[in-house]
């Protein structure tokens, strides 16, 4: 009886290793026979005019949003943190993949902008767009086109180009909601 037993969980061992054998290959078949595209893109768009409107209301300062970018630029992540010194943040890919921020707050401290900026610093420079002068800032890691006011201060910054930034900073409506 003992033999029999000890045959009959050999073959308990033997039919599980198998059926994983066989749900193996069933998964190799449908990776090998489902199409998948591995150049998709899995970066998620957002809409951020719910978010703008929100802020809008809420912030003691103009927020600033764009208005009539290409297309190709895509909104990628979007904030207002009002217990966190009213921070607005919208984040975009530009046409050329790279990282461009809007970055706005009642923080108008050098740790700030150093945060927001990945420590870029002052070049001394400026740049006009439209109507409005913007400080040009370098860094190893992000540029940043950086305008201080009354209060508060706005910043355009990632890894685009200063000529993708200014795109975005000529885009930008500055608005107070009511």
């Amino acid at each position: 009886m003992g033999r029999v037993a000890g045959m009959k969980g050999k073959q308990t061992v033997w039919d599980m290793v198998r059926s994983l054998g066989v749900i193996g290959i069933v998964v190799a078949g449908i990776y090998l026979f489902v199409p998948h595209d591995e150049k998709a893109d899995p970066t998620r768009t957002v809409d951020y005019r719910v978010e703008t409107l929100t802020a809008r209301r809420a912030a003691p300062y103009p927020v600033a949003a764009p208005v009539g970018l290409q297309e190709q630029w895509r909104a990628t992540s979007v904030t207002y943190e009002r217990k966190n010194a009213n921070a607005w943040h919208l984040g975009f890919l530009d046409p050329e993949q790279q990282y461009a921020a809007v970055e706005q707050s009642t923080d108008t401290s050098a740790k700030y902008l150093a945060k927001v900026t990945q420590h870029a610093t002052a070049t001394g420079q400026t740049q006009r767009i439209g109507d409005l002068t913007w400080e040009r800032w370098d860094g190893e890691k992000y540029d940043a086109l950086v305008r201080q006011e009354q209060g508060y201060v706005t910043v355009v910054t990632g890894t685009a180009s200063f000529d993708q930034l200014g795109a975005l900073a000529a885009a930008l409506e500055f608005k107070q909601g009511k």
